[in-house]
């Protein structure tokens, strides 16, 4: 790489930081970060900065985090907070994993296509819409897992078989479930006749998931169990699925396509991509996790604004330039297309965010930057001022039950969690926002049964409808755990 280019890649990648970091910050600001997922990743990192176990009272008192999700990875953010003690720490970390994913993707397409073409395509996927959805989110796991997937392509690319394998094995560490990507990262790798390291692969997959899923999880889990089994569509349970898989599996596709948004989730991925990730084996690295969220119960995962499709675009990019590269070799073509494909995903990206700017609710919107670069989101209105009233009246070390977009404020000062996530006995003070349909939380209550059973607990209004925030106490002594959380 000569020098002019590292100097076009590094500018870049400043530009982009700059960009993600400037409308993160402002969401931020604006109280528009959430306890889900910001605030959760908050305590547990906190925690760990302090030497602690992730206990998170966001998600109920005692609350083992490890026991929720498999993902030991995070823990490796602890010394930021050694640096910077603030939630907004895990908005800098997620902007500088996501920006840092275009390293590996551009050294691979340089050395498809050369530099112009590396430099459209680390372009179009670090403003793609997962990216720029991913950012509204505020955080999560998955983000350390979109420049590794990168990373690992790359070493195949460099023909390193065992640095993709041990780049891989990384994965378990993320979540758990992506010990089916390194299974799949194994069928790549028999696919290029890499035997051993494909045996490998596949088996640190099998037995990392079996790990996180059969020990870890139900080890810290209050009811013993892991949680997540929401794939019914399968079977009642995992191995009532992997009996269906074995013995039915032509019952699996129509549960794939059977509804308009798993149908919107796999057209927004592929066709801008002209369905050429089809035709790669790279696309089987992101088929676990397409295929796992398809056959999910859950609604909301076949959606597109969700953190899990950011790991999927340096896969399905790098895939789809695979062909193009491939078809160029044996057909003779121009390098043109790899110029064309990466280039119609800007344009895409910019008319989407022009289309979308006010067509489309905040929460919904998949090119959400256009906030940022149209000064829509500079000002602070006035709901964001009553939440700042809301939160400054809450004392230091007190036992809070808050509005989820109030907690990420919180987190740092106060022992905290959602309404319903705390000990009634250890709760003073409370925040509940009235605009909205449920207040967050594993059980979430609506404002109107947060406001009966605050009443019922004794506790009176301090602040009334403030933009529809109400801010209320009760004189009771603060319980020690209430202190002692930020102070171990």
């Amino acid at each position: 790489m000569t020098t002019a280019h590292r100097l076009h890649l590094g500018l870049l990648l400043t530009a982009v930081c700059v960009l993600y970091l400037s409308h993160s910050l402002l969401r931020f600001r604006n109280f528009e970060a959430r306890g889900y997922d910001l605030g959760i990743f908050d305590q547990a990192v906190r925690q760990y900065a302090q030497f602690d176990a992730p206990i998170v009272p966001i998600k109920g008192e005692g609350f083992h985090l490890l026991g929720d999700h498999f993902h030991p990875i995070i823990a490796a953010l602890a010394p930021l907070y050694w640096v910077w003690d603030d939630p907004r720490m895990l908005n800098i970390a997620l902007v500088v994993l996501l920006v840092s994913s275009a390293v590996p993707v551009y050294l691979v397409v340089r050395g498809w296509f050369g530099h112009t073409a590396a430099m459209l395509s680390a372009a179009a996927m670090l403003l793609w819409w997962p990216f720029q959805s991913f950012v509204d989110w505020d955080f999560h796991e998955i983000a350390f897992g979109v420049p590794i997937i990168g990373w690992v392509i790359w070493a195949l690319e460099r023909h390193r078989p065992w640095l993709a394998v041990g780049l891989g094995a990384v994965l378990l560490l993320v979540r758990e479930d992506l010990g089916a990507t390194l299974v799949a990262l194994g069928l790549v790798l028999a696919i290029r006749r890499f035997w051993l390291p494909a045996v490998a692969a596949i088996l640190l997959g099998l037995v990392g998931f079996w790990f996180a899923v059969g020990v870890v999880i139900p080890h810290f889990a209050a009811d013993g169990e892991f949680g997540y089994w929401e794939y019914t569509a399968l079977g009642a349970t995992a191995s009532a699925a992997l009996t269906t898989l074995v013995t039915r599996p032509w019952t699996v596709f129509p549960a794939l396509v059977d509804h308009p948004l798993k149908l919107g989730l796999i057209a927004a991925h592929l066709l801008p991509l002209w369905l050429l990730p089809l035709l790669s084996p790279y696309v089987l690295l992101g088929l676990p996790i397409v295929v796992s969220r398809l056959l999910n119960d859950r609604l909301t995962v076949w959606g597109l604004v969700y953190q899990y499709d950011a790991i999927l675009v340096p896969v399905f990019l790098l895939a789809a330039l695979d062909v193009l590269r491939r078809i160029g070799q044996r057909r003779g073509w121009s390098d043109r297309p790899a110029l064309w494909l990466p280039g119609g995903m800007l344009v895409i990206t910019l008319a989407g965010g022009a289309a979308m700017a006010h067509t489309v609710p905040q929460e919904h919107q998949i090119f959400p930057l256009h906030r940022t670069y149209t000064a829509e989101n500079w000002e602070l209105d006035e709901r964001a001022a009553a939440h700042r009233r809301a939160v400054e009246s809450i004392p230091d070390g007190v036992c809070v039950e808050a509005a989820d977009t109030a907690v990420p404020h919180l987190v740092d000062r106060t022992y905290v969690g959602l309404s319903g996530t705390l000990s009634e006995e250890h709760v003073n003070w409370i925040i509940i926002d009235d605009t909205v349909a449920e207040l967050g939380g594993n059980e979430p209550l609506t404002p109107q049964e947060a406001f009966e059973r605050a009443e019922d607990l004794g506790f009176e209004v301090v602040s009334a409808d403030d933009h529809g925030l109400w801010v209320l106490h009760r004189e009771m002594p603060d319980a020690p755990i209430c202190s002692d959380y930020l102070q171990r």
